[in-house]
């Protein structure tokens, strides 16, 4: 699995988020190019914001026995594999701002740096290594 705290896997991440448009085909899903570049964007929100809620505690309980491996290993995410209700994006978003604030996300992952993340707790899954918060990162970005 490619390391997103190195600056050449950035790079390349960028260029495929630019090379899409508001008309690109799913290749996934039925999310729109917007709502997948928000739905994108959870991942970060919740390990740089405060706006998705810690959930209570026997629901993390049940997410780090159950989810977190397949989350955080290096196995892709299989397809139509169900998702969290916090990564459902039900309404249209704007394009270009999506795709705006994913690529800022990115860069502040780069330039916090794989240090920054070593032990940092995940909302859903307690404290974490870098790997596993790379491989968090990577694979939703990752379509191959």
């Amino acid at each position: 699995m490619k390391n997103i705290f190195d600056p050449l896997t950035t790079s390349e991440l960028i260029s495929r988020i630019n090379r899409l448009k508001p008309e690109s085909p799913a290749l996934w899903g039925k999310m729109s190019v917007d709502q997948m570049l928000a739905h994108c964007c959870v991942a970060y929100e919740m390990a740089f914001t405060n706006k998705h809620p810690k959930p209570n505690a026997v629901l993390r309980f049940l997410l780090k026995a159950f989810v977190k491996k397949g989350v955080v290993n290096e196995v892709p995410y299989p397809r139509n594999a169900r998702t969290a209700p916090a990564f459902i994006i039900a309404d249209r978003k704007n394009f270009e701002e999506e795709k705006a604030r994913l690529i800022t996300y990115l860069e502040h992952t780069r330039d916090l740096g794989k240090d920054h993340f070593e032990g940092k707790e995940s909302l859903s899954f307690g404290p974490m290594t870098a790997q596993e918060w790379n491989n968090l990162f990577y694979k939703h970005l990752n379509t191959t």
